[in-house]
């Protein structure tokens, strides 16, 4: 019986977690645009040129 109710349990609780999964993956997405919108802004009023920085 035990497990039967696990099997069920686990089967109930994917779509909640695939769920949570694609909502972290369009935070993550909005979130490294942010950033990358961010260091854009601050390289311009900085007057930085980022695509001519290089590291040797």
């Amino acid at each position: 019986m035990t497990d039967n109710n696990t099997h069920h349990d686990t089967i109930g609780r994917k779509p909640l977690l695939d769920a949570a999964r694609e909502e972290m993956v369009k935070f993550e997405r909005k979130e490294n645009e942010f950033r990358r919108k961010d260091r854009e802004e601050r390289a311009a009023q900085l007057h930085l040129p980022l695509d001519e920085i290089r590291i040797n």
